[in-house]
């Protein structure tokens, strides 16, 4: 393993932080209602996201829109994780490409919610998340690739069909997703002692702003669930392309 001394390549983290912003401000949802001659912000509940989308035009579109947000969040993770898998940060036995992975897509997702491009009015980053998830999980384990779908097909989509909640089984999705990559982190780090490392606690810290900063976005969402308000998500009818509820 090669050694990285962050004050000597602290430029890297700035130019990936600025560059995956950008990338995350490019909204899926708006090229392609664009494309139907309709404006994301002016259809259905006004968010530029997968399930609005969903409700739309049907799911073929959302899946398009799924597809294309999750990889929006996981290609720059995957791109940082083959740049900096060979080293370490100086002094340590902390994988670099461990934090880039989160950085990067932590990001991406800030773009993505508060686009500079879209006058901050943005999508709820499920979506991007998941997508994040996904492919950083698939680099610790192929095989995840499949585990994660499986896990999403009938952990997320099942939840969501059997308690008609959009919004709390994406959250939960992207919470428990999150919860699996830092018990892969914390058993690899305490393993060799490295736990109190700050740049592990930053990897943590990552991960918690990631799960943050999609339940802020959904804070309405959540609001009016707990008080009894919040539309029911029917699966079958997004299937059709109906009305549900907000949540991507």
């Amino acid at each position: 393993m090669k050694e990285l001394l962050f004050s000597q390549s602290w430029y890297w983290f700035l130019l990936m932080a600025v560059v995956c912003y950008l990338i995350g401000c490019f909204n899926f949802a708006v090229l392609i209602a664009r494309t139907k001659h309709k404006d994301a912000h002016k259809i259905g509940s006004g968010n530029p996201g997968t399930m609005n989308m969903t409700r739309e035009f049907g799911l073929v579109v959302g899946l398009i829109n799924f597809l294309c947000d999750a990889c929006k969040g996981g290609v720059p993770a995957i791109i940082s994780f083959f740049l900096f898998r060979d080293y370490v940060f100086a002094g340590t036995q902390v994988i670099v490409s461990d934090f880039t992975r989160y950085f990067c897509g932590l990001f991406v997702i800030i773009g993505h919610i508060w686009p500079v491009t879209m006058r901050f009015r943005g999508g709820k980053g499920i979506a991007s998340s998941l997508g994040l998830f996904w492919f950083c999980l698939s680099c610790e384990n192929p095989w995840n690739i499949l585990i994660v779908f499986i896990v999403l097909l009938f952990g997320v989509v099942g939840y969501i069909a059997v308690t008609e909640w959009g919004s709390m089984g994406s959250l939960l999705g992207v919470s428990g997703l999150s919860v699996w990559q830092g018990l892969v982190f914390f058993f690899r780090y305490s393993a060799n002692g490295m736990l109190h490392n700050g740049w592990v606690v930053g990897i943590f810290l990552l991960l918690l702003a990631l799960n943050f900063l999609t339940w802020f976005a959904h804070r309405k969402n959540l609001v009016r669930l707990f008080a009894g308000e919040e539309h029911r998500t029917s699966v079958k009818k997004l299937s059709h392309g109906k009305r549900g509820t907000e949540n991507m």
